[in-house]
């Protein structure tokens, strides 16, 4: 089975894969109990359906996240897009820190293609920005390692407007991943989105179903795991909570006059603001990865793209998208 392309980036960074890639992190972390052999049926159902992009990085886990894609994809390595990160520093003692080194960018490599047993690394992202280090240092770093054949595009996430700028004059840039979804849209308005498309860099769009809130699927804290992450997540805190419910429930009923899922209607939105725009549903499940391909057959007309709009208007979501600490990390 095949499904359309996109492409990221242009010129020599250009980069084909599937409209639709897969998130990785949810199997090994975050969000409940890990399913290694759900998981790794997942990925094959992926690459079966066509699904080729897939994502992961070094701190996943940490670092199981990518031996588990390494074991998944063993066999099949042509028929994947592998994406990985580097930047986010997990310690023995739960303590974490962001690099950019360039010493550390070398070693981080290396170590992500020998737990993904891969002799390169289609797409490397600059998971987070080392404000200690300037970016053309890190950058210079990793247009050394293309040069060495151990990666073919590089990318960024979560940066600043000017930040992706100088990044890109150092080495091309493929894609800016970032968080975006009906109850994220900063990007909109930040700069960002419109600095991408200036430079002709692709999207890459995280967390498209709202960390799965936008499925509908979590309506209190109970309906999550001891261990989900979410729990601790501004926006499903309290007050926070019962404000966002609000924008679901009005995706919902227009999801019901589409006679589509709530979470197909969220991700035909995403899909539907770009060529240059490739988003990656993370999922642990075959079922949900079915209704995620499935948005991909959703055409949305611009009177369904107005009325979404209405209902999850940019700055609509209440709550900060992720506790202090880790909102500091982003858009430098």
């Amino acid at each position: 089975m095949s499904i359309r392309t996109r492409t990221l980036g242009t010129g020599s960074a250009a980069l084909t894969v599937s409209a639709e890639g897969l998130g990785c992190m949810g199997m090994s972390q975050s969000y409940g109990p890990a399913d290694d052999a759900e998981s790794t049926a997942t990925i094959a159902a992926a690459l079966d359906a066509g699904v080729n992009f897939l994502d992961t990085s070094d701190v996943y886990g940490p670092f199981t996240n990518e031996r588990l894609v390494g074991r998944a994809i063993a066999g099949r390595r042509d028929e994947v897009v592998l994406a990985t990160k580097f930047g986010m520093q997990r310690n023995p003692d739960g303590t974490g820190s962001v690099s950019g080194r360039p010493e550390y960018v070398h070693s981080a490599c290396d170590a992500s293609l020998e737990r993904l047993g891969v002799d390169r690394i289609d797409l490397y992202y600059q998971h987070r920005v080392d404000p200690a280090v300037p970016v053309e240092e890190t950058w210079g770093a990793l247009a050394e390692l293309a040069e060495a054949g151990k990666i073919a595009h590089a990318g960024i996430s979560e940066a600043a407007p000017e930040t992706i700028r100088r990044a890109h004059r150092t080495f091309p840039v493929t894609a800016l991943q970032s968080e975006w979804s009906l109850w994220t849209r900063d990007v909109e308005s930040d700069g960002v989105l419109a600095t991408v498309r200036e430079l002709g860099i692709g999207f890459v769009p995280y967390s498209p179903l709202g960390r799965g809130f936008l499925s509908g699927s979590v309506r209190s804290l109970d309906d999550l795991t001891p261990d989900d992450f979410r729990r601790h997540n501004p926006r499903f805190q309290g007050d926070n909570l019962g404000h966002n419910l609000q924008i679901v429930t009005s995706l919902a009923d227009l999801a019901k006059e589409k006679g589509v899922a709530t979470s197909q209607l969220a991700l035909a939105w995403v899909l539907a603001q770009g060529d240059d725009v490739v988003p990656i549903p993370g999922t642990k499940r075959r079922s949900y990865l079915a209704l995620n391909i499935g948005a991909l057959d959703i055409s949305l007309t611009a009177a369904d793209l107005a009325r979404i709009d209405a209902a999850a208007p940019v700055g609509a979501a209440s709550g900060a998208r992720y506790p202090e600490q880790a909102m500091q990390a982003v858009r430098r």
